[in-house]
C-alpha cells in the first residue's frame, strides 16, 4: 500500500470550484492564489473539467496543489494525471481508485461519513479524510469519530462549511476545510470569488487565537 502524505500547508484550505468553465478558470485561479489558497479542486461534474484543471495547473505556481473532485473511476485518475493534477478527491471510498491515484503520486482525500468508511479509507492509504457532509455531523460528530482514527491522517470538514464555522471545528482539532458554495458558485464573477477568498483566508488566520 502506498500512502502519499497530505502536504504541509500554511493554510489547509481547499477551494472547491464546482461548475467552473474553462473560459473563466484563469482569472478565478489567479484571484484565489493571490488571496493565499494553495489547494484547489475542480469537481468532474463541472463543464469540461479536465480542460479547466489543465488551465489551473499551468496557471498556478508549482507549490499549489491542483486536482479534481468527484473522482469515481481509475479512468478519471488517469485523465487527471494526464493534465498534471496532483489532488484526487472522491465522494466515496473505492480502494482501487485510491490505490491507483497514490501510485501516480497523487494526494488522495476520499469522502467519508461513518467510522466504518473512515477506517476503510485509512486502510486503503488515503492521504486525508473528507468528512462530508460535515454540516450534518457537526464538530461533535467528527470529533467522536476522530477518537478511533490514526492520528497521522488529517481530517477535513467539507459540505456546508463556511468561514463562520472555522472556530467551532478548530476547537475540536479540525483545521482542514473544503470550501464550496460559500466561496464559489457557478457563474460567479472572479472579483467576487477573490473577495470571498480573502475573507476565508482572514478567518482561517484568526484560528491562531482559538485554543485547542
Amino acid at each position: 500500500m502506498i500512502r502519499i502524505k497530505f502536504p504541509l500547508m500554511k493554510r489547509s484550505l481547499v477551494a472547491i470550484l464546482r461548475g467552473i468553465r474553462p473560459d473563466e478558470t484563469a482569472a478565478i485561479i489567479d484571484g484565489l492564489v493571490e488571496a493565499g489558497f494553495t489547494a484547489i479542486e475542480i469537481p468532474l461534474n463541472s463543464p469540461d473539467p479536465f480542460r479547466s484543471i489543465e488551465i489551473a495547473v499551468n496557471r498556478a505556481p508549482k507549490d499549489v496543489l491542483i486536482g479534481a473532485g468527484t473522482v469515481l473511476t481509475i479512468e478519471d485518475v488517469d485523465r487527471l494525471n494526464g493534465v498534471g493534477g496532483r489532488l484526487m478527491v472522491s465522494p466515496n471510498v473505492n480502494r482501487q481508485v485510491i490505490a491507483h491515484a497514490a501510485s501516480q503520486g497523487m494526494v488522495t482525500m476520499p469522502g467519508v461519513f461513518t467510522p466504518t468508511e473512515a477506517l476503510a479509507a485509512c486502510a486503503a492509504g488515503a492521504s486525508a479524510l473528507k468528512f462530508f457532509p460535515a454540516s450534518v455531523l457537526g464538530p461533535s460528530g467528527i470529533n467522536a469519530i476522530r477518537a478511533i482514527l490514526p492520528r497521522d491522517v488529517p481530517v477535513g470538514a467539507v459540505g456546508g462549511v463556511s468561514n463562520e464555522d472555522f472556530a467551532a471545528y478548530a476547537k475540536v482539532g479540525v483545521r482542514t476545510f473544503g470550501l464550496g458554495s460559500s466561496l464559489y458558485k457557478a457563474g460567479m464573477d472572479a472579483n467576487e470569488v477573490a473577495r470571498r477568498g480573502v475573507a476565508a483566508i482572514e478567518a482561517f488566520d484568526a484560528l491562531a487565537e482559538v485554543e485547542l
